[in-house]
C-alpha cells in the first residue's frame, strides 16, 4: 500500500518556541480511515491544522502522495488534493446549498458534471440545494461542509471533529457517509473525540500524547484494549 500522507517529526504551534505539537510521526495508506484520538491538549486538532497549512510548522517534513507540501498556504493546499473540513464555521450560512458548492467549485475549476456527482452521493442536499445553509439540520450542515471539501477531488479529507454538536442520530449518518466517501476513492483522517464511533469505520487508530503518537494501532485491537482506553482515551462516551 502506497503512502497518501505522510509525517515525519512534525513540530508546529502558535506561538514560536511553544510547538503544540512535539516530533510527530505519521504515515497514512491510500485508502484508508485513521482516526485521530487522544485526551484535550494531545495536539490532535492542531496537527491536522498544520497539515492544512493552518498552524505554522517549526520542524518536520510533510508528504502528500510522495510531494512535499510542507509549510504549504492553506488556500493552495485543495489544488495539491488535500481537503479539510474544520469542526467551527465550515459552511457560508448565509449561502444556499448550492451556493456553498458551486463557489468551492469556481475556485477549484472544478470539472463539469463534479457537483451533479456529489449530489448523487449526498441526495439530502440534492434535495435541499437551495435552502441556506444555514438553515440546516447540524448533520446536513456537516455534510455541506464534507461535500464542498470534496469539490475538488482530494486524494485526502481531513476532518476535525465532525461529530461534534450533533445528536448520536446524527452522528451515526455522517460517520455512514464517510463509509461512503472511502468507497470513492478517498483517504480519510479525522479527529475525534468520540472514540467509539471513530474506531467503529476506522482501519487505524493513532493516539496523541503531549503532541507525539504514543500507540498506532488496529482500529479493533485498541477499541478491544481496555487499559489504552483508560489510560489515554477515557471513558468512550455518546455524545449528546
Amino acid at each position: 500500500m502506497s503512502d497518501a500522507l505522510a509525517i515525519e517529526m512534525l513540530e508546529a504551534g502558535y506561538e514560536p518556541g511553544l510547538p503544540i505539537v512535539r516530533g510527530a510521526s505519521l504515515t497514512i495508506g491510500t485508502g484508508e480511515i485513521v482516526a485521530i484520538l487522544g485526551p484535550n491538549g494531545a495536539g490532535k486538532s492542531t496537527l491536522i491544522k498544520a497539515v492544512a497549512g493552518l498552524v505554522p510548522i517549526s520542524s518536520g517534513r510533510v508528504e502528500l502522495t510522495g510531494r512535499d507540501i510542507t509549510g504549504r498556504p492553506a488556500h493552495l493546499l485543495p489544488h495539491e488534493g488535500l481537503g479539510f473540513v474544520p469542526q467551527t464555521e465550515n459552511v457560508f450560512a448565509k449561502l444556499t446549498v448550492a451556493e456553498n458548492l458551486e463557489l468551492a467549485a469556481a475556485i477549484l475549476k472544478a470539472p463539469r458534471g463534479r457537483l451533479s456527482a456529489l449530489y448523487d452521493l449526498f441526495p439530502d442536499l440534492a434535495r435541499q440545494r437551495n435552502l441556506p445553509a444555514g438553515r440546516l439540520s447540524g448533520g446536513q450542515r456537516q455534510m455541506v461542509a464534507i461535500a464542498r471539501a470534496l469539490v475538488g477531488a482530494p486524494k485526502v479529507l481531513m476532518l476535525d471533529e465532525p461529530s461534534a454538536g450533533l445528536s448520536p442520530k446524527l452522528v451515526g449518518i455522517v460517520f455512514d457517509k464517510l463509509v461512503e466517501v472511502r468507497k470513492s476513492g478517498v483517504t480519510i483522517v479525522l479527529v475525534e473525540q468520540n472514540v467509539k464511533v471513530a474506531l467503529a469505520i476506522a482501519d487505524r487508530a493513532a493516539v496523541l500524547v503531549e503532541g507525539r503518537e504514543r500507540i498506532v494501532e488496529k482500529a479493533d485491537a485498541l477499541a478491544d484494549d481496555p487499559q489504552v482506553a483508560a489510560i489515554y482515551l477515557g471513558r468512550q462516551r455518546e455524545r449528546a
